[in-house]
């Protein structure tokens, strides 16, 4: 079952901190066939091969964030994976020339004004379109913490917002954005979003863009709830987690054990809330009792229960220390809001831009310095899941 993941980008000026929309003048320095536009200039997306293992994902990721940076860096820019910039303009963002993206700023105004954000997506390899339908109620309840463990938001134009991903709920305004109920075949979701566009809603399919969906141009199911990440490890573990969550529920679907959806979905989107809301230091919304834990007690019980497919994959490892790693030094909110408490939020731009780059800034340690994953180095391999897939924002 192989895996790819699409990543977003801020575009900001080095000596400001400042998000500038220049995306076009970096895409011009950038391979299109992994790099592409977003609804608005001030972002870049890059798209990474399809990959069976992490460690090769990772290499992918790594090296792709390295030719971004050296593209922005001959530009005065910096590159920041993040949900959303520290310092960021209050005018409405500047859109990328493009009919369809014009449309939306008109059509949808202020919510795509400040669609100043960004995610990361993890498409997973599902070529049964009815069994990816059904795998969707299957993993729903478990999306909210691959949420917390992404949360990378706390700063909205310069303030903090009290959340860990505030990314979320300037995301959740769009009409198709959140939980997606659960449906029994393609067909039937197929039709549910026929009847969205028919509505006048959106305007086509590519604007579906719940917590997860079933892809409409490529064989995969793909996972779109979280924040963009500024260390590459965490997109390996939050794509490692939901290889494993579609393995196993795609193991009881074929058994016919998966108990049967009680049609109640209500309790996601307050679970999505409280993650966006505490990240990894508070609790979360504990997908079995619908009560709320401590963070970290509801992770290590998702780890937990997915071991065997983690096992199966041979992540099992990776994904542990990853684990544990995440655990121990918290989100990258908690860090990002620290870091302003201690300095300023130019110098919350700073950590953003080194870890983005793939370095530990003070700290001084390697990324992935342990022995089952590699040190950053090697060239993606394999086709991209992009570039500019319909899956992006506005597609």
């Amino acid at each position: 079952m192989c895996i790819g993941v699409e990543e977003e980008f801020h575009v900001l000026e080095v000596e400001s901190g400042l998000l500038v929309p220049r995306g076009d003048q970096l895409l011009r320095r950038l391979p299109g066939r992994t790099f592409t536009s977003e609804l608005h200039r001030t972002a870049v997306e890059s798209n990474s091969g399809v990959h069976a293992s992490l460690n090769d994902l990772y290499s992918d990721l790594a090296g792709t964030r390295r030719r971004l940076d050296t593209a922005a860096a001959s530009l005065g820019l910096a590159a920041v994976a993040a949900g959303t910039a520290p310092i960021a303009p209050v005018a409405p963002g500047q859109p990328t020339p493009d009919a369809r993206y014009h449309h939306m700023v008109e059509e949808y105004r202020q919510v795509a004004d400040e669609q100043l954000i960004c995610g990361a997506q993890v498409h997973v390899d599902l070529p049964d379109r009815d069994m990816a339908v059904r795998v969707m109620c299957e993993v729903s309840p478990w999306l909210s913490v691959l949420l917390a463990l992404s949360a990378s938001s706390p700063f909205w134009q310069g303030s903090d917002t009290g959340y860990a991903s505030w990314r979320t709920m300037l995301w959740q305004r769009w009409p198709t954005a959140g939980p997606i109920g659960c449906f029994p075949n393609a067909n039937e979701y197929d039709a549910a979003v026929r009847d969205l566009i028919r509505s006048g809603v959106i305007t086509d399919a590519g604007m579906i863009y719940y917590d997860i969906r079933p892809s409409e141009h490529l064989p995969t199911l793909e996972l779109r709830i979280c924040d963009a990440c500024p260390r590459a490890e965490t997109v390996v573990l939050i794509a490692g987690l939901f290889r494993a969550l579609v393995t196993e529920a795609l193991e009881r679907l074929r058994r016919a054990d998966a108990p049967p959806c009680p049609g109640r979905h209500e309790w996601l989107r307050g679970a999505a809330w409280r993650a966006a809301r505490s990240g990894l230091e508070g609790t979360l919304v504990d997908p079995g009792t619908h009560q709320e834990a401590p963070a970290a007690q509801v992770v290590r019980k998702l780890l937990d229960r997915l071991r065997p497919a983690l096992e199966a994959h041979g992540d099992w490892r990776t994904v542990r220390a990853l684990t544990d790693e995440a655990l121990a030094e918290g989100s990258a909110a908690e860090r990002i809001r620290r870091t302003a408490r201690e300095e300023d939020l130019l110098a919350c731009v700073d950590l953003l831009v080194t870890e983005t780059r793939g370095e530990r800034g003070s700290r001084g340690s390697a990324p992935l310095g342990r022995a089952d994953m590699p040190y950053p180095g090697a060239e993606a391999t394999g086709p991209p899941f992009g570039p500019g897939a319909p899956e992006a924002i506005g597609r």
